[in-house]
């Protein structure tokens, strides 16, 4: 999780068998969703003009999916061994 002050709370109390492992402040490379974001805007993105905002999210949906569908390709990106031994 990032430093964000919504990922932390003395109100929530977290479950014995979750256990959460906070990024450094300011550091967007060491969170894997912004590589997946990377991934969606370079692959399924790049030199792509929508007709529509509807067309965007439709092709959005459809590039989700996709990833969804390959975890392989998921685990790769995300998976890097710090992230992976802090499990």
């Amino acid at each position: 999780m990032d430093g964000a002050g919504w990922h932390k709370s003395e109100q929530f109390p977290l479950p014995p068998n979750l256990r959460l492992v906070f990024l450094p402040p300011y550091a967007p490379e060491l969170n894997p969703a912004e590589h997946l974001w990377n991934e969606l805007r370079e692959k399924s993105f790049l030199n792509r003009v929508f007709d529509s905002f509807d067309a965007l999210e439709d092709h959005l949906e459809h590039a989700l999916r996709d990833l969804e569908n390959d975890p392989a390709r998921v685990y790769s990106i995300t998976a890097w061994s710090w992230i992976v031994n802090a499990l």
